[in-house]
């Protein structure tokens, strides 16, 4: 596929020769968008384009859409309004990819009317994006590129990584889970785990390019494999780490084999699943040097009748239980968590059962959404809906509660030290830097730019509710 890419993105090059090309992309959605993301821009530099932040200036606009919230279509539909003139005016090039294009009806309603939009393609089809934009360029075609069934996965397509410190690394493709509020299976299809040589080598790479953090990508990690496994592949694979050969058969044993990787000092994964939390898996962390100690454990929600519902196949009792036992195992863990408020059906004893669970396990991280229908899930044809008032009083609550732990937490901090991964300066304020702790408190301190890119400690001297403020003291 590596070669392919190589012959379409050459195509555009001599098609464009001698003009300065630039793309924009607009990502929609999860850190796999983001990861996609970054692939179409490897692509497009190939091709010969360059990044521009003014969307105006951009001879190519790509929209990298998600569709697991309701207003991401809002939004997607609002900016097709907006970028109309620049095709009208200079023949810009119009793109979008990502989860929606997998939706019927979102690809009907695009050839009715936004039949300006010049190539559309799904999530199976990434790699084509080279050979759609050389046809829509030399022919003026209108590309659809979208595959109903299951993709492969691909290696060896470009990537381009603004930041230079940490890096994502998609492990597997799709999911099995079929929870009844989520669009994922349906337009990412089934699981599809990466040959484990192929994310050493990558994450290796990472290391010689002088990254010190990466995160490991999938709807599903910890299930990365069994799928393969369940269908009678074998999965005993041998694979070489800074020379030495280590057997991969499991999630818990790639963390292993990763966390011998010479340079990469912090190891995270997003999203493992509660019920696929195996006592391997615990382990790994554990006896790692470099996977980190903060663990996002997804809830969604603290009623087991809810969680029978959304066919997530774990009660209330198991999920603490869990959280129970890894802290036992690891006494240093945090935690960070998704939670849905409003699904159908959802009583008050419900969201007071969420409110239990968040109180007993004092999660570090909470990611809170109000539920939303998405056509094709199971949950949208329940009967049962929450009126909107209510989720959002709900919500409310559970913000509030969050807040008050958040704020108690960040004074534990107050007069320790910590270490912190120096990511650059501050948004705000160009004299201050800033980093995260292991358990991903963003840290604010004064320092010299040669900070930037390593592990110090700092001393933490106040708290604020979404950051700590350190000084560094070189003890």
């Amino acid at each position: 596929m590596e070669t392919d890419i190589k012959v379409w993105t050459e195509k555009i090059n001599e098609l464009n020769k001698g003009k300065e090309k630039k793309y924009y992309i607009l990502t929609m959605g999860c850190q796999l968008n983001e990861n996609d993301s970054e692939k179409i821009a490897g692509m497009l530099k190939e091709a010969g384009y360059v990044k521009t932040e003014r969307i105006e200036e951009a001879d190519i606009i790509i929209f990298n859409t998600c569709c697991v919230r309701e207003n991401a279509e809002e939004r997607l539909f609002g900016k097709l309004g907006e970028v109309k003139k620049y095709k009208e005016e200079k023949g810009t090039i119009i793109a979008i990819g990502g989860c929606m294009m997998q939706e019927k009806h979102i690809t009907q309603k695009l050839k009715e009317s936004y039949k300006f939009v010049d190539i559309v393609f799904g999530t199976h089809t990434l790699e084509n994006f080279p050979k759609d934009l050389y046809y829509a360029l030399k022919e003026n075609k209108k590309i659809e590129d979208i595959l109903d069934i299951d993709g492969v996965v691909y290696e060896g397509v470009p990537v381009y990584r603004e930041d230079k410190i940490k890096a994502s690394i998609t492990i597997m493709n799709g999911c099995n889970n079929f929870c009844t509020y989520c669009i994922v299976p349906y337009v990412r299809g089934r699981e599809r785990s990466r040959n484990p040589q192929d994310i050493i080598n990558e994450a290796e790479d990472l290391a010689k390019q002088g990254y010190k953090e990466i995160t490991l990508l999938g709807q599903n990690v910890n299930s990365y494999l069994v799928y393969q496994k369940q269908k009678g592949e074998d999965v005993n694979f041998k694979v070489l780490v800074n020379g030495k050969e280590k057997q991969v058969n499991s999630f818990a044993t790639l963390l292993k084999a990763l966390d011998e990787i010479e340079g990469i000092e912090r190891i995270r994964f997003v999203s493992p699943h509660p019920k696929d939390f195996t006592d391997d898996v615990i382990d790994a962390i554990k006896d790692s040097k470099h996977v980190c100690k903060l663990i996002h454990l997804p809830l969604q929600s603290g009623s087991t009748k809810v969680l029978k519902e959304m066919n997530r196949k774990y009660t209330k009792e198991d999920y603490l239980n869990l959280a129970k036992k890894i802290k036992e195992k690891i006494p240093e863990v945090t935690f960070s968590t998704d939670i849905i408020v409003g699904f159908p059906g959802e009583t008050e004893q419900d969201f007071e059962d969420t409110l239990d669970v968040v109180k007993k396990v004092n999660f570090e991280q909470v990611f809170m959404f109000i539920y939303s229908r998405r056509v094709g899930t199971v949950a949208d044809k329940m009967e049962n809906q929450i009126p909107e008032n209510i989720k959002h009083k709900r919500f409310n609550r559970l913000k509030e509660l969050v807040e008050k732990q958040i704020e108690v937490q960040n004074k534990e901090y107050v007069g320790k030290y910590v270490d912190v991964l120096v990511e650059g300066e501050s948004k705000n304020n160009k004299d201050i830097l800033t980093g995260r702790t292991e358990s991903n408190k963003v840290v604010n301190f004064e320092g010299s730019r040669d900070l930037i890119g390593k592990v110090i400690k700092l001393k933490i001297v106040s708290e604020h509710m979404w950051y700590l403020k350190g000084i560094y003291d070189k003890m």
